[in-house]
């Protein structure tokens, strides 16, 4: 065991010492960085790699990049392309994810339960691929111009708080609404966390939040596959999960590229 967290440490430290040099697994690091070994090296890489050989990885056995040290929900050590080596970057792109996670989870709900329910006959909603092409209480380009003013003060006032965490944390309208957390894109307050979830260990709290990180990234893949399979097979997710229900042997994806 000491050799292989050895073995692991020189590893590390040869990789900091390479700049741009590293491999695929571990990622490319975008900037020169000068490694100087401190008094102690040798027991201070071993220890630090007999924690590492503990984290939990993408892929077994990689290293991670130095940049990513698991401290964030939903680390696991994969960046191939070192698109957040940068520290601004890194802060930035974990903020971007997390909030594409959870249009994601609201997009997906949006699509399979609607089509679900239309499906069992409790309501009649078109198909989401084409629900922009419907009739509405008013023309397209109003309902463009109302979405990009809401979602813009709703953006610029996310961006105000990525750049000064808690300064946006008073209501503008209603001074008495307040929110109470100070940690970058989890608010928390009555609105945001109503059961008081997030009034716990500082372990529990990081679960949580990595099982959304996770329900997320796979709400994004299944917004993913649903937009395909509108595309393939003119048709919606569970329409197509029933007629593969009911002919498994002939209802594939394979069916929708003859």
């Amino acid at each position: 065991m000491a050799s292989v967290c050895a073995s692991s440490a020189i590893a590390a430290v040869a990789f900091s010492s390479a700049g741009q040099k590293s491999s695929f697994l571990v990622g490319r690091n975008l900037k020169q960085r000068k490694f100087t070994a401190p008094t102690g090296a040798r027991s201070l890489s071993v220890c630090a790699a007999a924690v590492d050989a503990e984290r939990p990885l993408w892929f077994p056995g990689s290293i991670p990049p130095p940049w990513l040290d698991g401290s964030l929900p939903g680390d696991f050590g994969f960046d191939p392309l070192g698109l957040s080596s940068d520290p601004d970057s890194l802060k930035w792109n974990q903020q971007a994810e997390l909030v594409h996670c959870r249009w994601a989870m609201l997009g997906a709900a949006g699509i399979f339960i609607p089509e679900f329910l239309t499906k069992i006959g409790i309501l009649n909603t078109p198909s989401w691929y084409t629900a922009g092409e419907q009739e509405y209480f008013t023309d397209k380009t109003t309902l463009f111009i109302v979405e990009l003013f809401f979602i813009g003060w709703a953006e610029g006032r996310r961006w105000a708080d990525i750049i000064q965490p808690g300064c946006v944390n008073t209501d503008p309208i209603f001074p008495n609404n307040k929110l109470t957390g100070t940690d970058v894109g989890y608010p928390g307050g009555a609105w945001f966390d109503p059961f008081g979830w997030a009034n716990t260990s500082p372990e529990k709290l990081k679960e949580l939040r990595t099982k959304e990180i996770k329900n997320g990234r796979l709400a994004m893949l299944a917004v993913m596959g649903a937009w395909f399979q509108a595309i393939y097979t003119g048709t919606g997710p569970i329409d197509n999960l029933f007629a593969h229900l009911a002919d498994p042997g002939h209802a594939t994806i394979f069916a929708a590229f003859k």
